[in-house]
């Protein structure tokens, strides 16, 4: 390897190992080994080929987390067992986040029996200290500690941040790994300031050694490094049936992406005059990874030819939404929901001159029809998303991570400001 890249190494772990990249500033390649530990290396074993497992794992989960819109600091493979990612200075902190009680959570909660299910999800975090066992803190312990990483002061803001992202990227796993009738249990993983954008990000990696996996929710299945920690006695043969849970982890993890749910979303206008608002439909969708078709027909001027099209579109078995989107008087979307079990949702285009009388033909609907009605495209598509997301699971982590880079967005803003005015 050091004949391919120009390398300095900057940090070795209990199974992986640190380079920084001369030639790329700002990046690093994290180098994983084939070593397998618990206990804070107590129990320490070689693992042939968990190298190339870890980082197969690893690059599956962080592919998914950055197509839904997580920010990771995965930047793409290098080899087998190494990936090359974006330099942190690292916050030590592991966070942990539950939805089923077990493990050291028992230890430390005597009383709580194992599958207790926690909602909203249990979080934690642990300082990592090997020396004492990696203790765990309180968000009061991590803000007093005034840890400043890249330029970057550790603080409540900060500490808000990697609680609600660590809740976000539990939930998108968690929905992600439901698609393989499999529970996750419970995660730890770890964020670091960007050294370049002065960002938090996750980073580190997520591997079968990050979570519990447990199959049709039945620990007696479970996949995880927990097999591992559960052995009377370490021999060649335990070892290959922990390896053969390693692997079939690492062959289901690239199942998270794909859906085998498909949709569309057909936009009827009632005028070519409408679509630059369609396009802005059609764009929000394709963000999404939803299809958008445009038409155009007149509900008011050619009912035979609206019927034809939407029969077009139900006959072929797609799941499909349909956006109407008709100024003036709008006959789309209630001629459409009065004649499709499919929805149907109003998105007029609405003027300065005439958009306050003109609301009201998609507001006020006969008895029998169902279509809402949204002004925004971005609210359209963004609804037509939630539709599509009850079963792909694709859509549906997109819009949780949506979801919480407003969130953070508004926290940074508030900072700032808070900031200015003091």
């Amino acid at each position: 390897m050091a004949a391919e890249l120009k390398l300095v190494k900057l940090n070795e772990g209990k199974t992986k190992e640190i380079y920084e990249l001369l030639d790329r500033p700002g990046h690093v390649l994290v180098q994983s080994k084939d070593q397998i530990t618990a206990g804070n290396t107590v129990r320490r074993d070689q693992m042939e080929g968990k190298a190339a497992i870890s980082n197969k794992t690893t690059g599956c989960v962080f592919k998914l987390l950055q197509e839904a819109g997580i920010k990771t600091a995965f930047v793409e493979p290098h080899s087998a067992t190494a990936f090359v990612a974006a330099r942190c200075e690292m916050i030590p902190i592991e966070w942990v986040c539950r939805r089923i009680a077990t493990g050291s959570f028992l230890k430390r909660n005597p009383g709580v029996k194992e599958g207790y299910r926690f909602s909203p999800l249990k979080l934690e975090m642990f300082f990592k200290d090997d020396a004492n066992n990696d203790p765990q803190w309180s968000e009061e312990q991590l803000i007093e500690a005034k840890f400043c990483f890249a330029g970057l002061n550790i603080g409540q803001c900060e500490v808000d941040v990697m609680n609600r992202a660590t809740v976000a990227i539990f939930e998108i796993l968690e929905k992600a790994w439901s698609t393989q009738d499999c529970t996750l249990v419970d995660m730890k993983i770890e964020f670091g300031v960007n050294v370049t954008t002065k960002e938090i990000i996750l980073a580190d990696v997520i591997d079968n050694d990050s979570w519990r996996l447990w199959p049709s929710g039945d620990r007696s299945q479970q996949k995880d490094k927990q097999v591992y920690r559960d052995l009377k006695e370490v021999t060649p043969e335990a070892l290959q049936v922990v390896k053969r849970h390693f692997e079939w982890v690492a062959e289901r993890v690239q199942l998270l992406l794909e859906s085998k749910n498909t949709g569309r979303v057909v936009v009827l206008m009632g005028s070519a005059s409408d679509i630059d608002h369609c396009e802005k439909i059609k764009k929000a969708c394709l963000s999404y990874g939803i299809p958008c078709v445009l038409r155009v027909t007149s509900a008011h001027k050619g009912p035979d030819e609206t019927l034809r099209i939407k029969a077009e579109y139900e006959g072929d078995g797609v799941p499909t939404v349909f956006v109407a989107v008709a100024g003036r008087s709008n006959g789309l979307g209630p001629v459409m929901s009065g004649n499709t079990a499919y929805p149907v949702i109003n998105c007029p285009p609405i003027t300065a001159d005439w958009g306050a009388q003109d609301i009201w033909s998609s507001l006020r609907m006969p008895s029998g029809l169902g279509c809402t009605t949204v002004l925004s495209p971005d609210a359209a598509a963004q609804f037509a998303a939630q539709i599509f997301g009850l079963n792909n699971h694709l859509v549906w982590v997109k819009l949780r991570a949506s979801m919480l880079n407003t969130w953070i967005s508004l926290k940074l803003a508030d900072k700032k400001l808070q900031e200015c005015t003091l």
